[in-house]
């Protein structure tokens, strides 16, 4: 084989290679899985938090409940707005979670990564996850707000009737 020609298969199966190697990398780079371990800080009296909990979990979450007398601080340490304020707030992969937002929202969010500080379903809405009552349910928005407290809404929820 010529010399010339050994080099030119040389670099080919180096620059296949190295192409390959690029290729691989990535195919293989993922990226990285939201988690969904939470922390969430309520009362200890509040049955529709412990529901809204039981709720989370079955969707997956992993969540450390924490029972204070009032959740009036991690809420403002959060950057929650007052005016979007409920009876728990969850922190989850560095975003915060206000009251009874579904899930699947907090999940859409994970995935989306957006830039805002949270979202929050104000209020404790009828028909949301924790605060189901038979036979009637309210549609709601979940609201995002960012670390200045500007908000829009962020999904708009209609629960089965």
């Amino acid at each position: 084989m010529s010399t010339e020609r050994t080099r030119n298969l040389t670099f080919t199966v180096l620059g296949t290679g190295v192409l390959c190697l690029f290729i691989y990398g990535f195919a293989a780079r993922e990226e990285k899985p939201a988690s969904l371990s939470m922390v969430v800080y309520k009362t200890p009296t509040c049955g529709c938090c412990e529901k809204w909990v039981a709720h989370m979990r079955q969707a997956g979450f992993t969540v450390d409940a924490r029972n204070i007398p009032d959740t009036t601080a991690e809420r403002a340490k959060a950057g929650v707005p007052v005016d979007l304020a409920s009876c728990h707030t969850g922190m989850v992969d560095g975003y915060a979670v206000e009251g009874h937002v579904p899930a699947d929202v907090v999940k859409r969010m994970l995935k989306e990564r957006p830039k805002i500080a949270g979202i929050a379903a104000p209020g404790m809405p009828i028909g949301s996850p924790g605060m189901e009552q038979p036979g009637y349910n309210e549609p709601y928005n979940v609201m995002a707000f960012d670390k200045s407290g500007k908000t829009s809404v962020y999904e708009r929820v209609q629960p089965n009737k």
